[in-house]
């Protein structure tokens, strides 16, 4: 009985060590590479960022930045600036507590117009808009100046303070949130309900306006918030006008966010195991080119990047920076000359064909990709989310492109998945780890244990 207790305690901490440590490594690993995914590599010596001009008659929005020490989530930062600036009716800014390169979640990096001081001596008063994005807050003494500056407005009424997705949970740190409703994403509000119990979080909805705040639930759930937020601030046939633009297929959440509430299942698990055992993931380059999309590139970065399967790169055709379409400075880590070999290169934007024509031309004559996919051009006036999720599908499988469409909070039939029905790199990885911990148990019980009964028989047959 002693002998099988033992046997049990080693096959069982060998499962838990190997397997569990194997699995934590690549989480954490997978984590860093999404969520923390800051830039190491130097920054080119660039000119300075050139910020759109400022019209003293349009109201300002402010959408922040967080410090060079945890990325600022890139769907959060890029779709308020872009829907804003597509209204023509306000100055909107990338603001941050200095001119540092930011990062974004899954590693694109941006640089900030202005510095919260800057642009309060600009404008002079408190912004009309601040748009706060989720922003992890790793070092308490690096978040401390934006919280700082969000505090310092918040007694505005003036001003609207609009959260995307886990951006609520920073509102809420901030104090602003106290006594009030809000939502945020569903995978988060747990949590946010034990850290900040004074807030009724709610999961029925894609929005939440009280007062001067706005807090809207995960993802796509934020082009609801904004342009919720656009309707009242300049009138409903706005917000529809760039809904159509962009080819919106859940306009109707705008007028009536209510919706039922997402739960935990087996996708959330494929999440879980792909961020733990896919070891071998799809390395993706991404092309930046001037006057790109905004939305387009945002596509691609949340569909690919946040699945625990692709490690994205971005490349541009120098060590230029980069203008998109609405002013935004970003700033590509590799150029076409130095980038590596990628398993894809993806080239996002409905006009990638003319706007990246150089870039195409250079890649294909010195680049090094298995694939090469304008992901956009096919079908410009498509929603720009769905193409990546159905290529995510091809890429990887059906429950992995299934969450992300949950993640994502879409809800609309226009998505449609082909691809393999399960995670069978993932499951094979397990499968792996699962053999070589039986094997080192295995050895461990015929070096010790099975040697220690025979020896101990054989002492009891000779006596």
């Amino acid at each position: 009985m002693k002998r099988f207790l033992l046997r049990f305690t080693v096959y069982a901490l060998s499962l838990l060590l190997i397997v569990g440590g194997l699995g934590y490594y690549g989480l954490m690993r997978t984590q860093n590479d999404f969520y923390l995914n800051v830039r190491h590599e130097p920054v080119p010596s660039f000119p300075a960022v050139k910020a759109p001009p400022y019209d003293p008659g349009k109201p300002t929005v402010a959408v922040v930045l967080a410090d060079t020490t945890m990325p600022t989530e890139d769907f959060d930062f890029l779709i308020p600036y872009t829907l804003f600036s597509m209204t023509d009716a306000y100055n909107v800014y990338a603001v941050a507590p200095d001119h540092k390169v930011k990062s974004l979640s899954g590693g694109l990096d941006v640089m900030p117009h202005y510095t919260y001081q800057e642009l309060d001596q600009l404008v002079g008063k408190s912004p009309d808009i601040i748009v706060v994005p989720f922003m992890p807050i790793i070092n308490e003494a690096k978040y401390l100046p934006t919280r700082k500056w969000i505090q310092q407005h918040a007694n505005n009424q003036t001003t609207t303070f609009l959260s995307i997705c886990g951006g609520s949970g920073n509102l809420a740190d901030a104090g602003l949130l106290q006594g009030k409703s809000a939502t945020s994403h569903w995978q988060a509000i747990p949590d946010l309900r034990k850290l900040y119990a004074d807030t009724q979080w709610k999961e029925d909805v894609r929005y939440v306006h009280e007062g001067n705040t706005l807090t809207s639930a995960g993802q796509s759930a934020g082009f609801d918030a904004v342009l919720h937020l656009i309707s009242q601030k300049l009138d409903e046939p706005v917000a529809a006008k760039i809904a159509k633009e962009i080819s919106y297929p859940s306009y109707h959440f705008v007028a009536n966010p209510k919706v039922d509430p997402f739960t935990v299942d087996v996708k959330f698990a494929t999440y879980i195991l792909n961020s733990a055992f896919h070891w071998n993931k799809t390395q993706m380059g991404v092309m930046l080119y001037q006057n790109m999309d905004e939305l387009a590139l945002s596509s691609i970065f949340d569909s690919y990047a946040d699945t625990g399967t692709t490690q994205i790169l971005t490349i541009s055709r120098a060590e230029e920076p980069i203008v998109t379409k609405h002013h935004l400075t970003v700033v590509a880590r590799h150029s076409i000359a130095n980038a590596p070999r990628l398993d894809k290169m993806i080239v996002p934007g409905g006009d990638a064909k003319t706007l990246a024509a150089e870039e195409l031309k250079l890649w294909s004559e010195t680049g090094h990709a298995e694939k090469t996919l304008l992901i956009h051009s096919d079908a410009p006036n498509r929603y720009v989310f769905e193409a990546p999720l159905e290529d995510l599908a091809k890429q990887d499988d059906l429950l992995t492109a299934a969450h992300g469409v949950k993640r994502f909070e879409y809800r609309s039939d226009d998505i449609h998945l082909e691809g393999s029905p399960l995670p069978f790199a993932t499951y094979g990885f397990i499968l792996l780890t699962c053999f070589v911990a039986w094997m080192v148990a295995f050895m461990i019980d015929r070096r010790f244990i099975a040697k220690k009964a025979v020896f101990k028989s054989f002492k009891q047959r000779t006596l």
